[in-house]
């Protein structure tokens, strides 16, 4: 098993930033990816980032290319997302997810994670 904990989130305006941070523990050698979706008020679950632990690979959701940056801290077992250049469509409640599944590419569908963190509020004011 894996567990997820998130830490980051507020409230702040429109072209300002923030770094979401993920903290793993457990099974964390498992780990094969580890990213962020978001959900905003009334939504589904979409997408974010994500990357994979032992070997540089990203991917990004088109919307936050450019804004967005997905890192890790393998020493700390740590995922952070930074967030620049935030916008009011940005604000949702933001999960961290990981799979131990080595399916040789970064998914995108949520039915493909199977650990959660509890998420945390991110929200822009315009």
């Amino acid at each position: 098993q894996v567990q997820l904990v998130e830490s980051g989130g507020g409230l702040v305006t429109a072209g300002g930033s923030l770094r979401l941070s993920c903290a793993a523990s457990g099974r964390t050698s498992s780990v094969y990816v580890m990213g962020w979706f978001r959900q905003a008020s009334g939504k589904g679950r979409e997408f974010v980032a994500a990357l994979t632990w032992s070997v540089i690979g990203t991917r990004y959701t088109d919307s936050v290319k450019g804004r967005f940056t997905i890192s890790r801290d393998n020493a700390k077992n740590t995922v952070y997302l930074q967030m620049n250049s935030l916008k009011p469509e940005d604000t949702a409640v933001y999960y961290c997810a990981a799979t131990d599944y080595s399916s040789g590419y970064i998914p995108r569908q949520r039915s493909e994670y199977g650990y959660w963190g509890q998420g945390t509020q991110v929200t822009v004011s315009s």
